[in-house]
Parts: C-alpha cells; sequence; structure tokens
C-alpha cells in the first residue's frame, strides 16, 4: 500500500497540524512543485443560522470507501492525493477533513485536491447533524 494509503483514513482524532503534516508528506515528492492542502473547518454560521458544533457519524466502512476515493482520483489524475476525515463531536475551529494532493505544477494539484474532496463528499458515508443557536440540531445531506 503506498503511503497516501496509509495515512488515508476515517478518525475520531482530532485532525491538528501533525495530521495535516503526514497527509502533505504522504504525497509530496522531489518532482512535485505543488503541493496543495484543503482543511475543511467547523463554521459558526450555515444558511445565515448561528451554529454551535457538529456531530459527525461514520458507517464502518467509511475508511475502506475514502480509501477508493482516493486510489480513483490518483488513478484518474496520475497525481499523488491523501485524505483523512474526522467523525464524532466537533466544535467550531475544529477540522473535519484534510486532503492534500501534489503536481509538477499548481493548477494540476489545485484541481485534484478539489476533485478528491468533492468524491468524498459525494460518496464517503459519514453524516453530520448540525446544532444550531436556537437548540434545533439538523442532520445534513440525508
Amino acid at each position: 500500500m503506498s503511503a497516501a494509503g496509509v495515512v488515508s483514513r476515517v478518525t475520531e482524532d482530532a485532525l491538528d497540524a501533525e495530521v495535516s503534516q503526514a497527509v502533505e508528506d504522504a504525497v509530496a515528492a522531489p518532482e512535485c512543485g505543488a503541493v496543495v492542502t484543503f482543511r475543511g473547518v467547523v463554521r459558526d454560521v450555515d444558511d445565515d443560522r448561528g451554529v454551535t458544533g457538529l456531530d459527525y457519524e461514520a458507517h464502518p466502512d467509511a475508511t475502506e470507501v475514502l480509501r477508493r476515493c482516493v486510489d480513483a482520483v490518483a488513478a484518474e489524475t496520475g497525481l499523488r492525493v491523501a485524505a483523512v476525515h474526522r467523525y464524532g463531536t466537533l466544535a467550531i475551529g475544529d477540522v473535519a477533513l484534510v486532503a492534500s494532493a501534489s503536481a509538477g505544477h499548481r493548477r494540476e494539484a489545485f484541481e485534484a485536491c478539489s476533485l478528491l474532496v468533492e468524491r468524498i463528499k459525494a460518496e464517503v458515508p459519514i453524516w453530520k447533524r448540525q446544532h444550531f443557536t436556537d437548540g434545533v440540531s439538523e442532520w445534513v445531506g440525508l
């Protein structure tokens, strides 16, 4: 398994600077002049409603599906990509997703990272419940 495959996973662990660096390290290579990293951060508003936090629930196969997304994007683009998604209870400012791609040039790296994030959002069985400041909670994307 590639380094990207080893680092790519779904976890309850906090996605801190060390995790972000591990994701970037998994895609870095001497021939790559561009490394693009996306960090999805829990924000305090959604559709003009105040948000107090999120709960993410993950299917037991979520890591396997995430790795398939990583492998598919790598195969489609010919680039190095990796990602880690968090589940559990997240507060405002917590990182929910770290995704990275590297390439010889920035445009390809940006495009591959964007493709990877969209693929993860569409395919990985992780569900989000938002908690709003008015006391209401809602599942998103079900």
